[in-house]
């Protein structure tokens, strides 16, 4: 049980190139492409202020970047967890959406169902899933009672929590924003996740990719 509250600033990695391709990246390692790293300076810059007591970071290059940004401007090190990592979709990485549609269709339908015990593409179900980033996400909660922390982690996860802290089942259809390098907020307590705001942008406002050089 948790004695205060807990900040907890949600973040998405920024943009990699196959983010811009539609390919399902999972637990395949992706940089961040020139635009993911200018959205995570942005992001750094535009939580410069927050007094943040920890760092804590999926283990893949792309999340790990982007909190190495917001780590640079806090002087704080980035605590690596595999936990935070992104769903593992096994055969489905690498490809697009298209593609699975087209080589496995019956899976791809049973994944668009988020069917909650499913293991999409040979790799994990949304109930291991789901389990597994809130274990996560308590464990770094749990270390720093009535103080702010921030989790960087990926796209699957931020939706995992968002449902945790709105009480959304996991099959439900989704109809919220998963941006990169957006800030989402959340408070934590003995009574789990409740839901701040969500997918503040504001700090990448003119960004794009075509005034970052590649």
């Amino acid at each position: 049980m948790l004695e205060e509250a807990t900040r907890v600033i949600l973040i998405r990695h920024g943009e990699t190139a196959w983010n811009r391709a539609t390919r399902i990246q999972g637990h395949t390692d992706i940089p961040l492409s020139p635009l993911g790293l200018a959205q995570a300076h942005r992001l750094a810059e535009a939580l410069a202020d927050e007094p943040l007591a920890a760092i804590y970071a999926s283990d893949l290059s792309r999340a790990r970047q982007t909190a190495e940004a917001l780590a640079g401007v806090h002087r704080l090190p980035v605590q690596l967890d595999g936990g935070l990592r992104e769903r593992a979709f096994g055969r489905f990485e690498g490809l697009s959406w298209e593609e699975i549609a087209q080589a496995y269709p019956d899976d791809a339908t049973r994944w668009r169902r988020r069917e909650p015990d499913f293991p999409v593409g040979g790799g994990e179900s949304l109930t291991v899933f789901s389990a597994r980033c809130l274990q996560a996400a308590t464990r770094a909660v749990a270390a720093h009672p009535g103080q702010s922390i921030a989790l960087v982690a990926h796209g699957g996860v931020l939706d995992c929590l968002y449902r945790a802290a709105t009480r959304t089942a996991l099959d439900a259809p989704r109809s919220w924003q998963l941006g990169n390098a957006t800030i989402n907020r959340l408070l934590a307590s003995s009574e789990g996740f409740t839901l701040v705001g969500w997918n503040d942008d504001r700090h990448l406002a003119g960004l794009a990719a075509d005034d970052v050089a590649a």
